[in-house]
C-alpha cells in the first residue's frame, strides 16, 4: 500500500473535522443547558484536544493552534476556576467556527474559510458567582438569554459512519434504475417474440426479486434524519435570541424521522430562515410577554413526522402571531386586491415577494425576501409549505415533502392516447365508468367516491391535448391533501415504480408535471403532480373545489374527539374530518379529553398515545371504565407501530389501531366510518 503524502492525510483530517466539530457544537449547546456537567466538559476536552493534535499532524498550525487556545479555556472548566456561563459558552462556539473557518480556508474551501478566519475570541474574565439553575435551562438576566434544550440523544459515533459523496449514491441509484428498465424490457421480448409469459418463469421472477431488493436498500442509503440538521438550527436561534436579549426555549420532537438526502439538503436553508424569522420577529421580548400575561421564556420548537409517503416539518412558535391587518396593509400598497380576502388568504401573502411585516429591518428579517425564496426551495422538491397563525398566541409553518425523489410508485393511466404516470399516494381510488353514480354538486358534474360527490373533470382536456376524453370511461379520484377531484380517463395500465427523473431545465415549469420516467421500450413517461392537476382544473372553472358532506339519515353530524399532543398532526386530523362532514373537537392530551367527554358526549374518540399527563392507553381505559362512555369507539393513531403496542392498545379496549407511517386521508376516513357505521 502507497504512503499517504500531506495531501491524502489533510483530506482525511477534513472528514473527520466535520463530524468532531458537529459533535463539539452540540455538546457545547447541551452544557449551556446543564451548567457545570463534568462528564460533558470531559467530553468536549476530548473533542477538542483530539482537533488540536490531528490538525497538527496534518500540518495546519494555525488551526492546531486555535484547538490549544479553547483546550486551555475548557480546562479551566475541568479544573473548576471557571464556570459555563453563556458569555463562555459564546466563546467556545465562535472558537469552534474559528476552527471551521481555518479548515476551510487552510484546505481551499469555500464559505466562510475563503473569506479568512474570523478574529480571535475574546476570553472573558471568571464571573464573581455562576448562574442559578432549574432543571434543563439556565436562569440568567434577560441581557443573557439562554436557549435551553430538549433530553439531549446520545452522540453518533463518527467511526460508525461512513462518508460517501451524494454524487456516487444517486450514480448508484440511477444505475439500479436503469437495471430495472432493462429489466422490464427483457420481459417484454420475452412475451413478444418467443410467447413466454414473464411471469411463468422462476429465474425472472427471482431477478425482480432481487432488483426490487437492491432498488429498496439504494433508497435507504439516501435517507438521513432530520437530526443532522437540528444543532445548526438550534444554534441559530440561540444566537439571534441572545443578540436581542430574548429567552428562547428549543424544542425538537421527531428528529429521527428520516427523509431523502437531496429533500433535506434543500429544505435546510429554508427551515433555518424560518428559525431566525421567529426567533427575530416572531418572539417578543421578555418585558412584552409579561405584559400580555405570558412566560418571559417563549418557545421554538420543530417537529418532523412521517405520514404515509410524506413528511411534515412544523416550526411552531408561541410569540405575537403575524399581524394580519398589517398583511393586508402591505399587500394593498402593492397592488393586492385584498377584498374579501378570508384571514388564511391573507396569511398566504406573507409568501409573495417583497411582502414584510416587520417595522424595521434588521440583518435577520424585514427586508422583504424569505418566505417566497422558502416556497419556491419547498416547491422545487415537490413540496408545499402552509402557514398558520393566531394573533397574540405564535404561528405555525409546515413543510410537506415526499420521502424519496428519486422512485415513485405510480398508477399508469392513458388519456387522449397518452400513457401517464399518477404519485399512487395521491390516488384515493379508482373506478369502472359502468360502475359510477353520477351526480350533481352544486350544480357542477361530479361522482360519487368515497361515500360523497366529487368533482369530475377530463384528464386529456385539463392537461390541454386535443383529445377528448371519454363520457362513460374510468376516472381516478385524486387528493392533494385539502380537497379530492376525480378525472375521467381512456383506461387504468397498471402500476409500478417509476425511477424519477427531473425535467431540462431549458423547459418551460409545467405545473401539472412533477417529472419522468423511461418506460421500457425507452420512450418518456411524463409523472403528474396531482395538486397541479387539481389546481389546473380549478382555474379552468369547470368545476368546483371542495366536495359536499356525505348526507346523513338524521341532521346531526357525527361527532369525533381528536386527541394529539403534536399541533400539526392535530389540525391536519381535525381538516380532514371536517371536510368529510363531521363535528370535531380536539384535546391536547388525555386528561383534557377526559374533561371535554365530561362536557359533551361524542361519537368516536381518536387519539394519540404518547402525550403528557394522561396517554391514550390511560384514556382508552378510563373511556371503557366509565359507564357513559363505554361504548364509545376509540381509534389510536399512533407512531408506535409495534406488536406489543398494538397488542396492549386492544388490551385496553381501543377499536382500531393506525400507525402514522402508514396514515393517509383515504385509511383515516374508512376506518372512521366503519367504527361509525355500528353506531345506532
Amino acid at each position: 500500500m502507497p504512503a499517504l503524502g500531506l495531501a491524502d492525510v489533510q483530506a482525511l483530517f477534513a472528514q473527520e473535522a466535520q463530524g468532531r466539530l458537529a459533535t463539539l457544537g452540540q455538546l457545547l449547546l447541551r452544557l449551556e443547558a446543564t451548567a457545570d456537567d463534568a462528564e460533558l466538559i470531559r467530553s468536549i476536552f476530548r473533542e477538542i484536544h483530539t482537533l488540536k493534535g490531528s490538525s497538527a499532524v496534518a500540518g495546519l498550525d494555525e488551526v492546531s493552534r486555535v484547538a490549544h487556545e479553547l483546550e486551555e479555556v475548557v480546562e479551566e472548566l475541568r479544573s473548576g476556576t471557571r464556570t459555563a456561563t453563556p458569555e463562555l459558552i459564546d466563546t467556545l462556539l465562535a472558537g469552534a467556527d474559528r476552527l471551521e473557518a481555518g479548515i476551510a480556508a487552510a484546505l481551499g474551501g469555500a464559505g466562510a474559510g475563503a473569506a479568512g478566519p474570523p478574529p480571535a475570541p475574546h476570553l472573558p474574565a471568571p464571573p464573581a458567582a455562576p448562574p442559578t439553575v432549574r432543571p434543563g435551562t439556565a436562569v440568567v438576566p434577560a441581557t443573557a438569554a439562554p436557549v435551553s434544550l430538549g433530553p439531549a440523544g446520545p452522540v453518533a459515533d463518527a467511526g460508525a459512519v461512513v462518508m460517501v459523496p451524494i454524487e456516487r449514491l444517486d450514480e448508484l441509484t440511477r444505475m439500479i434504475g436503469e437495471s430495472a428498465t432493462a429489466h422490464l424490457r427483457v420481459g417484454r421480448m420475452l412475451k413478444d417474440r418467443f410467447g413466454i409469459d414473464p411471469a411463468s418463469s422462476p429465474e425472472y421472477n427471482e431477478l425482480s426479486r432481487s432488483l426490487n431488493g437492491l432498488q429498496d436498500r439504494a433508497m435507504r442509503t439516501r435517507m438521513v434524519p432530520v437530526a443532522t440538521i437540528t444543532d445548526k438550527l438550534q444554534r441559530a436561534v440561540r444566537d439571534v435570541a441572545r443578540g436581542h436579549g430574548k429567552q428562547v426555549r428549543w424544542e425538537v420532537r421527531g428528529i429521527d424521522t428520516e427523509l431523502d438526502r437531496g429533500v433535506l439538503n434543500q429544505l435546510s436553508d429554508s427551515l433555518l430562515h424560518l428559525v431566525r424569522n421567529a426567533a427575530d420577529h416572531g418572539i417578543e421580548p421578555p418585558a412584552d410577554r409579561v405584559a400580555a400575561g405570558k412566560p418571559p421564556e417563549a418557545m421554538i420548537r420543530l417537529h418532523a413526522m412521517q405520514l404515509g409517503s410524506e413528511v411534515i416539518i412544523a416550526v411552531t412558535d408561541n410569540g405575537r402571531g403575524i399581524d394580519v391587518a398589517r398583511v393586508r396593509e402591505r399587500a394593498s400598497r402593492q397592488g393586492v386586491d385584498t377584498d374579501g380576502m378570508s384571514e388564511q388568504e391573507l396569511l398566504e401573502l406573507t409568501f409573495r415577494s417583497g411582502l414584510s411585516t416587520t417595522a424595521f429591518v434588521t440583518d435577520v428579517s424585514g427586508r422583504g425576501v424569505g418566505l417566497d425564496v422558502v416556497r419556491t426551495s419547498v416547491e422545487s422538491v415537490r413540496g408545499r409549505v402552509e402557514v398558520r397563525s393566531v394573533a397574540g398566541a405564535g404561528t405555525e409553518f409546515r413543510i410537506i415533502v415526499p420521502i424519496t425523489l428519486a422512485v415513485l410508485r405510480c398508477l399508469l393511466v392513458e388519456a387522449g392516447g397518452q400513457q401517464f404516470a399518477l404519485p399512487f399516494h395521491r390516488v384515493v381510488e379508482t373506478r369502472a365508468g359502468k360502475d359510477l353514480d353520477r351526480v350533481s354538486a352544486e350544480g357542477r358534474t361530479a361522482v360519487w367516491a368515497g361515500g360523497r360527490p366529487v368533482p369530475v373533470s377530463g384528464l386529456a382536456e385539463t392537461l390541454g391535448t386535443a383529445a377528448a376524453d371519454p363520457a362513460d370511461g374510468p376516472v381516478v379520484v385524486l387528493t392533494d391533501t385539502a380537497r379530492r377531484h376525480a378525472f375521467r380517463i381512456d383506461r387504468l395500465v397498471g402500476q409500478r415504480d417509476v425511477v424519477l427523473k427531473g425535467l431540462n431545465r431549458l423547459l418551460p415549469h409545467l405545473p401539472a408535471v412533477a417529472g419522468a420516467g423511461v418506460e421500457p421500450d425507452g420512450s418518456v413517461l411524463l409523472v403528474l403532480d396531482p395538486p397541479g392537476l387539481i389546481q389546473r382544473a380549478l382555474r379552468a372553472g369547470r368545476t368546483s373545489a371542495r366536495s359536499a358532506p356525505v348526507p346523513r339519515a338524521d341532521t346531526r353530524p357525527d361527532r369525533i374527539l381528536v386527541v394529539d399532543d403534536a399541533l400539526t398532526v392535530r389540525e391536519l386530523q381535525r381538516s380532514i374530518l371536517e371536510r368529510a362532514g363531521f363535528q370535531v373537537r380536539v384535546a391536547i392530551d388525555g386528561r383534557e379529553a377526559l374533561a371535554r367527554l365530561a362536557e359533551e358526549p361524542s361519537d368516536l374518540v381518536l387519539t394519540d398515545i404518547e402525550m403528557p399527563n394522561l396517554d391514550g392507553f390511560g384514556l382508552t381505559e378510563a373511556i371503557r371504565a366509565d359507564p357513559a362512555l363505554a361504548n364509545v369507539p376509540v381509534l389510536i393513531l399512533s407512531s408506535r407501530a409495534s406488536d406489543a403496542d398494538r397488542q396492549r392498545g386492544l388490551d385496553v379496549g381501543a377499536d382500531g389501531y393506525i400507525v402514522k407511517s402508514g396514515f393517509d386521508e383515504s385509511s383515516l376516513l374508512a376506518s372512521v366510518n366503519r367504527l361509525l357505521g355500528g353506531r345506532p
